[in-house]
């Protein structure tokens, strides 16, 4: 049944209930509804959700480019915590203010700052928007009090929006749409509801309403308040008379608002359907206890870059935010206990060492208190400091419910959780960082700089899981695996301004193997007289194909001891050397060696003399066997919005890929799980084509499936490019 069908039944369903009271009691509807009311506000008294003071961590989400930068900067300012605002186009702002985030003009790390607002310290954990970069929010998402997340009135962002969303909807965090742009909004507000709320499983509730002029919107009518506010230049707004113009859309609005808050209030609904105005004391209750518990959406607007709307936002946080106890009810931790903290951000600083950047979830810890992590180790607090931004302030002690950067806390990574005491804390439940989409092979421009290159990676992989770093010993390449171009791009940026170290990039070198087509028979010889005792080895062998995937294998028919038992091992080994590199330069797999005659000197004959036989004879075999190239074949799951699945197939072929079937992705409505086979060769930019072809939200997995030939002019090309590639090692 849908969540619609469902409301209106329970609506039927409470007015028969109240229409039965009635005559049961022989009272009207109206005074039924007054005295129901009456006793609903007693229960609510008692009942009453008061605001909780203290800290609160809220998550500032959104789609690439949205605004959220902008909003952190409109909140500082409406905060006190700015004198004025700056903005990110002329590299003013707080956040964004690494040299990589200014170079390319959007967020490439998380922002976070404070702000003291009537008496209550909010920290605002700004989170980037492009899905590149957007898994530096799931460390903080769990240990949020609310999120807010800004997005505009674009069909081109609401698949990015509903991702955004899903995540949040998963893990049960109070949420408020922020209707960014609103000075730049051409359709009417219905239009845009309609257009956000297939991003949304919970239902979106409008809050506000704007309050147009000449096609402007130069205010807003707050639907709790019932009141009209204008917007001002660098100033909170201003309460005026509600325009005549709006008074009737406002009164629709508010019911309409009312309305979703009392499917889930029979005292509030028992008005509604009397047609009794609600106390705004049982309103703001309502919108509070219903934004904790998950039942709606708040949708607030404003002009994050003008500053309109900020300050409402800021109340609304303020008051109708849950606080750091119901966080813990939500993550399972109980409310007694040790001082129990969570890192949500790891940060090496060029002088101030490792910051853990952690939320305080119970108790307070003072500088110099020891800690144990999850796993047992126990470290001392080196500092504790509050971010704002780039800069720090030292603070003396960490209150429950703040989040400030804990220093030197060396075995402490981003999702560890730490106590005071002597025992260790259970660990948190964390997603797996995402599966890398792309890879850049590396290689340094000094080679005196290899060794702090690994060092460096070290930090940075530390400071974004989402990064590794590998050194591929058969393919001779160093690799640094990631979530697209620019996510490698900015990384190596930062290599160079922070570490000093200059790489040149390429593409990976591709796992390519060989393998024969026919069987056939050879002798291997190994015979050399040098002065004394000589070298003797002597051995024909068998060597055939194998299946696809069944590996080497090593047998022996010999009779007569014409080669005896104990140089088997070394014609073996002699045979996996002359694999270890083809005819065509790969390694060789699937192929059987059957060793089946030879002979033997009682004085020059040795290991080392049979496994270089060995040797000879498989370097001849394989080349006699027809050799062929394989390339590794890979198992795609790729997830795309519906109305993109036909340019995503359209990839796949583009790519030699084999499209083995798509069906609707589990749990998320208005998506697909299309299923191929692609060549690992042709995988290296497929994430910068799928993207574009699915307004940045595109994705994929892969793993390894199975080797396949690869003939004519592509393998020739192949073959070719690693011979010139060994001539230019071995030259």
């Amino acid at each position: 049944m849908s969540g619609r069908r469902q409301v209106r039944d329970r609506r039927v369903k409470r007015r028969r209930e109240i229409a039965r009271a009635c005559a049961s009691e022989g009272k009207s509807r109206g005074a039924y509804a007054a005295s129901a009311a009456q006793g609903s506000l007693i229960l609510t008294a008692v009942q009453h959700e008061h605001r909780v003071p203290g800290p609160r961590l809220i998550a500032i989400v959104g789609p690439f480019q949205s605004g959220k930068t902008s909003l952190l900067e409109g909140i500082l300012a409406r905060g006190g915590a700015l004198a004025r605002q700056g903005t990110v186009r002329e590299g003013t702002s707080v956040g964004d203010s690494s040299s990589e985030a200014r170079s390319h003009a959007m967020s490439v790390e998380p922002n976070v700052a404070s702000v003291d607002y009537m008496g209550d310290r909010l920290t605002f954990f700004d989170c980037p928007g492009s899905i590149e970069f957007i898994h530096d929010m799931h460390p903080a998402l769990p240990v949020c009090d609310a999120a807010v997340v800004v997005c505009e009135a674009d069909p081109r962002k609401i698949p990015a929006l509903q991702v955004i969303l899903r995540e949040l909807e998963e893990l049960g965090l109070p949420r408020i749409l922020f209707l960014n742009k609103i000075d730049q909004g051409s359709g009417g507000l219905r239009e845009t509801l309609e257009l956000l709320q297939p991003a949304s499983r919970t239902p979106l509730l409008l809050r506000q309403i704007p309050v147009w002029e000449n096609g402007v919107a130069t205010g807003f009518v707050d639907l709790a308040l019932e009141r009209a506010f204008v917007y001002r230049e660098s100033a909170p707004s201003e309460v005026i008379e509600m325009p005549a113009g709006v008074v009737q859309e406002e009164k629709h609005a508010r019911y309409s608002m009312l309305e979703k808050l009392a499917d889930y209030d029979d005292a509030l609904m028992e008005q509604l359907l009397s047609d009794l105005d609600p106390p705004k004391d049982l309103v703001f209750d309502d919108l509070a206890r219903e934004l904790r518990e998950g039942h709606v959406v708040p949708v607030l607007m404003g002009s994050a870059t003008e500053g309109h709307g900020v300050t409402r936002l800021l109340k609304a946080v303020r008051h109708e935010a849950p606080a750091i106890g119901h966080t813990r009810k939500r993550l399972g931790i109980d409310d007694s206990g040790p001082a129990l903290a969570q890192v949500i951000r790891t940060v090496h600083t060029a002088h101030g060492g490792k910051l853990s950047l952690s939320r305080v979830l119970r108790g307070a810890f003072a500088d110099g208190a020891t800690v144990i992590n999850s796993r047992g180790v126990e470290e001392r607090i080196g500092g504790l400091a509050r971010m704002t931004g780039a800069s720090s302030a030292k603070v003396a002690r960490a209150e429950e419910g703040d989040t400030v950067a804990f220093a030197r806390l060396e075995d402490l990574a981003t999702g560890d959780r730490f106590a005071e005491g002597k025992v260790a804390p259970a660990a948190a439940e964390l997603p797996p960082p995402p599966p890398p989409t792309q890879a850049f092979a590396l290689k340094v421009k000094d080679r005196k700089d290899e060794v702090r290159l690994a060092a460096a990676f070290a930090k940075l992989c530390e400071e974004d899981p989402a990064l590794s770093f590998v050194q591929d010993a058969e393919m001779s390449e160093m690799k640094l695996y990631g979530q697209g171009e620019m996510h490698l791009r900015v990384t190596t940026e930062r290599l160079a301004d922070r570490f000093g170290v200059t790489i040149h990039t390429h593409k990976p070198t591709v796992a390519y193997r060989e393998t024969i087509r026919d069987a056939v028979t050879v002798r291997g010889r190994h015979k050399k007289q040098s002065g004394g005792h000589g070298q003797f080895g002597d051995v024909v062998v068998e060597v055939g194909p194998r299946g696809r995937g069944e590996g080497f294998a090593f047998a022996e028919r010999v009779h007569g001891g014409a080669v005896p038992r104990q140089y088997f091992s070394s014609v073996e080994a002699g045979a996996k050397d002359a694999m270890a590199r083809g005819p065509l330069g790969f390694p060789v797999v699937d192929v059987s060696v059957t060793l089946t005659d030879g002979s033997y000197h009682t004085v020059d004959s040795s290991d080392m003399a049979f496994r270089a036989a060995g040797r000879i004879a498989l370097d001849e075999a394989l080349a006699k066997a027809r050799p062929v190239l394989l390339e590794p074949i890979l198992s795609v799951t790729i997830y795309v919005p519906s109305d993109a699945l036909a340019r995503a197939s359209a990839l796949v072929s583009s790519r030699r890929g084999q499209i083995l079937g798509f069906e609707p992705r589990e749990g998320w409505k208005g998506w697909e799980a299309l299923r191929a086979l692609i060549p690992e060769a042709e995988i290296g930019d497929l994430i910068i084509e799928l993207r574009s072809a699915t307004s940045g939200v595109g994705a994929f997995e892969t793993k390894f499936d199975h080797l396949a030939e690869l003939s004519g002019k592509a393998a020739d090309h192949v073959v070719e490019m690693r011979r010139n590639a060994n001539a230019n090692t071995n030259g």
